[in-house]
């Protein structure tokens, strides 16, 4: 079973890899290159996570990068400031959709914790994933961050994830907590072909 993993420079979504490879999975790794929104450092970190998921699971974790910078400025022109950071996850979620389909894999893995942020909301996951028809899963969804960085410390990645680094400058000062997705289905955008060309960019950097 072939899976893509979102990885982010967190300590969230490197616990989710690790867990879906120890079950068995074959995992490919998929950073969504936040540039110009975030820093070297940031892709360095997602580098050498990478590499240690690998050293932790024994097995090969091959690591691309999307481009989503331009995809953040298409959400920041056309939608409310609030709705930033619930339809980045779209678009995260359905350019590892397209990606997962040029590579045959059959789902995407999220390290998303219910309630642990606010784009982690019941309303606010139930409006990411509206209409993405497609697997999703989410190993850590009933695990409380404590567990969450036990684990991440004792397959070596807490270290990584907490290094200095500029993850993301386009965060809105307040995110939506109970996103509406006749909302979402209503801005002039097309998630999908952001997606999509996001997708068709992505390249082996491991």
């Amino acid at each position: 079973m072939k899976l893509v993993a979102l990885l982010s420079g967190g300590i969230d979504s490197p616990v989710a890899a690790y867990k879906m490879a120890m079950a068995g999975a074959d995992v490919v790794l998929l950073h969504m290159d936040n540039s110009p929104y975030s820093d070297e450092r940031s892709r360095d970190n997602v580098r050498d996570l990478a590499k240690r998921l690998s050293e932790a699971t024994g097995k090969e974790m091959p690591l691309y990068f999307a481009p989503h910078g331009p995809t953040q400025d298409a959400i920041h022109e056309a939608c409310d400031s609030n709705y930033q950071c619930v339809m980045c996850k779209r678009a995260m979620q359905r350019t590892a959709r397209e990606f997962a389909k040029e590579i045959g894999a059959v789902g995407v893995v999220m390290g998303d914790s219910l309630g642990q942020v606010a784009s982690q909301t019941l309303k606010n996951l139930v409006a990411e994933t509206h209409d993405l028809d497609f697997p999703l899963i989410r190993p850590l969804i009933g695990l409380d961050k404590l567990e969450i960085v036990e684990i991440a410390k004792e397959i070596g990645t807490f270290d990584l994830s907490i290094r200095p680094a500029t993850d993301c400058t386009i965060v809105p000062r307040k995110a939506v907590t109970e996103a509406d997705p006749g909302k979402i289905d209503g801005y002039p955008i097309d998630i999908e072909e952001l997606s999509r060309i996001s997708a068709s960019g992505a390249k082996r950097v491991l």
